[in-house]
């Protein structure tokens, strides 16, 4: 026997509150079509002010939770989850955005399988969100997209199924409106199978409590600090090639300008070598940084080390056990760079054109450093990590 516990969040909505509730209780025949026998309602008023909790209380069927004070979204949701006895667990805002009528579908996908399946309101043929959210959602679809190697049309969803013992994979969840793009974006760090059902989406009945901006930017924070305690190489890693990248261009800029006999930079030139200095540095040292803190992640979960940038690591073996001979190579180059440039001035050289060599030597000499430095930190961690690993089968094999 399945149950499907449905759980509705409602902040002042007592515009629509009964007509959402109503809608959810007259699909208990087309649940039975699949496979769910059972159905319960659970409506967490999470503070009104107005008569939503009134309204709610009045209709059978539901059972009522009271929050005495606003919590917010998310917390409003996982009093309801706590609450919920079904052994698959479905929510849905209670302002008539999202179509009860198509739990059945949801559920159907979770009972074939999928541990999380979400109602997308980007592939479906009829939505009346409006443009900026459209945009918004686009944008967070194709970041998590991007980051979780998983295609996504609609992260923020607020209409989804799952199943209860995936709760406890994708906790812990925000209190706030974040609640649903952290749940995507723990679901697919964490192996959960999760699924897509288009979906229609309605104008909503009242005020939307929903700010484009300060939401959205909540939502694009919550995503990349959930991202960076999975795999932070994936964010870390990419923003520090795009600066090695970037000096790299001006690097080959240059050799082609001084091979076409241009000896003097003006004053673009000089700016654009000014950054790209600071871009190589710079990059080296975040994308260092990202191959270090996924050695911390697998410490801390007790889980392989996750690398590379795409999914799995481009070199093998990965590219972080070469920063040594890299590092020492990168600074012997410098060194001599540096005395070269010494020489070369003592010998009569002005300034003028010892200046970039000297640059080049001071750029090279820190990176060799910064990969020595991690490197030695990083085989630190393996070692850790290692011995953890040994540690644990020891203790199994006894």
């Amino acid at each position: 026997m399945t149950t499907l516990s449905v759980v509705i969040p409602a902040y002042n909505e007592e515009r629509g509150i009964a007509e959402i509730t109503h809608r959810v209780l007259a699909i208990k025949e087309s649940l039975a079509q699949a496979g769910v026998d059972q159905l319960e309602v659970i409506v967490v008023d999470d503070g009104s002010r107005d008569r939503t909790a009134e309204i709610v209380g009045a209709i059978a069927g539901v059972r009522l939770i009271r929050h005495p004070k606003n919590r917010g979204y998310g917390a409003a949701l996982k009093t309801g989850f706590s609450h919920a006895t079904g052994e698959l667990i479905g929510f849905l805002d209670a302002d008539g955005t999202y179509p009860p009528e198509y739990f059945p579908q949801l559920c159907a996908r979770a009972i074939n399988g999928a541990d999380l399946v979400i109602g997308s309101r980007m592939a479906g043929a009829a939505s009346q969100m409006p443009f900026t959210r459209r945009v918004g959602n686009l944008f967070f679809a194709a970041l998590l997209t991007l980051v979780g190697r998983q295609r996504v049309t609609d992260s923020a969803s607020g209409m989804r199924v799952f199943k209860r013992e995936t709760l406890g994979r994708i906790y812990p969840l925000p209190d706030g409106l974040n609640l649903t793009p952290v749940m995507s974006t723990r679901a697919i760090h964490e192996g959960i199978r999760m699924e897509e059902v288009p979906i229609p989406y309605s104008e909503r009945v009242g005020r939307s409590k929903l700010s484009v901006v300060r939401d959205g930017r909540i939502f694009l924070q919550s995503m990349i600090w959930t991202v960076l305690t999975y795999n932070p190489v994936r964010i870390l890693g990419l923003i520090g090639l795009s600066g090695i990248a970037l000096a790299g261009v001006v690097g080959l800029g240059l050799v082609i300008t001084r091979l076409s006999g241009v000896t003097k930079l003006g004053p673009l030139g000089v700016a654009a070598l000014y950054w790209a200095l600071i871009s190589a540095v710079a990059g080296i040292s975040i994308f260092a940084l990202g191959v270090t803190f996924n050695y911390l992640v697998s410490l801390f979960y007790k889980q392989p080390i996750r690398q590379g940038l795409f999914g799995k690591p481009i070199f093998d073996p990965p590219l972080e056990t070469h920063f040594g001979w890299l590092g020492i190579i990168s600074l012997l180059l410098g060194l001599g760079l540096g005395v070269t440039s010494l020489i070369l001035g003592m010998n009569g050289w002005e300034i003028a054109r010892l200046w970039l060599y000297m640059l080049g030597s001071a750029m090279f000499i820190l990176v060799g450093v910064q990969l020595i430095i991690y490197w030695i930190l990083m085989r630190v961690l393996a070692e850790l990590s290692q011995r953890d690993e040994l540690a644990r089968k020891d203790f199994n094999g006894v």
